[in-house]
């Protein structure tokens, strides 16, 4: 283990969590869900990130929720903040060595479709990078050559769908589109990306998804809708608009998550 693992271990007492979620912006107060809360702020973890975008608390919560054990990031750092796609490679690979098998990912995004409105909440089917980066850059060995068919696991998908409809809540499929920020799209970006097949469009999620994988853990990802992309609307966007949209989404993914763990 390295000392990050090894120091995260100590934290989580007898916690041994094989479930890990990232939660994005605007949906932090999901963790408060969490029986017998351990906080863990990332400043004590070396390697973890540190970020400055509001809706990102910056720590981790471990605890138990609904019985099983599960760790939960409240907030993540992005590759517009530093530069490095890799940001967030310490921290998966800590949680990787303590024993999490499945990683559950939300974030924040914007809709290209226009059914699909803020509030609505979609279930990641594939991902586009549009970046032309990678957090495998510098990587050695044939490992790195990761492959993504299926990235999006496809039980942890149907689990998902299945949840949604118990719960009667409309849960969108889609492809996410991965775009650098921190600047939003122009008008004619969305139109490029909506005749690639894009579903949707964000600033996060595809490298920890790469990460992930290149790591041998299972992911499935939510896209909580918080706007409609530039140009499909006469409504200006901004990161406030994105934090008033998410929480209106909240209770959605709160129930989602909630169900995920206690259906079979």
């Amino acid at each position: 283990m390295t000392d990050t693992s090894s120091l995260l271990r100590q934290h989580l007492g007898e916690l041994k969590p094989k479930i890990a979620m990232i939660l994005g912006s605007g949906l932090g107060p999901i963790a408060e869900d969490v029986s017998e809360p351990v906080f863990i702020p990332y400043a004590m973890l070396p390697g973890f990130p540190s970020g400055n975008v509001a809706g990102h608390a910056g720590r981790l919560v471990a605890g138990k929720l609904h019985g099983t054990d599960v760790l939960i990031f409240q907030g993540r750092a992005h590759y517009y903040e530093h530069g490095k796609a890799d940001i967030m490679k310490p921290a998966l690979q800590a949680i990787k060595n303590i024993g999490v098998e499945t990683l559950i990912l939300t974030n924040a995004s914007g809709s290209l479709r226009q059914e699909m409105a803020p509030g609505s909440v979609m279930l990641i089917t594939d991902h586009m990078n549009l970046t032309g980066a990678s957090p495998l850059f510098g990587e050695s060995g044939n490992d790195r050559f990761v492959d993504m068919i299926d990235a999006y696991d496809a039980a942890l998908r149907t689990h998902f769908l299945k949840v949604a409809k118990s719960k009667n809540i409309t849960l969108y499929e889609g492809i996410y589109c991965w775009l650098s920020g921190p600047q939003f799209e122009t008008p004619a970006e969305i139109r490029m990306v909506q005749k690639l097949g894009g579903d949707a469009v964000g600033m996060s999620t595809v490298p920890e998804v790469i990460m992930a994988r290149h790591l041998k853990m299972k992911v499935a990802a939510l896209s909580i809708i918080t706007n409609l992309g530039a140009g499909m609307t006469a409504e200006g966007l901004s990161h406030q608009q994105t934090m008033q949209q998410a929480g209106l989404a909240l209770e959605k993914v709160r129930q989602l998550l909630h169900a995920f763990l206690t259906m079979k």
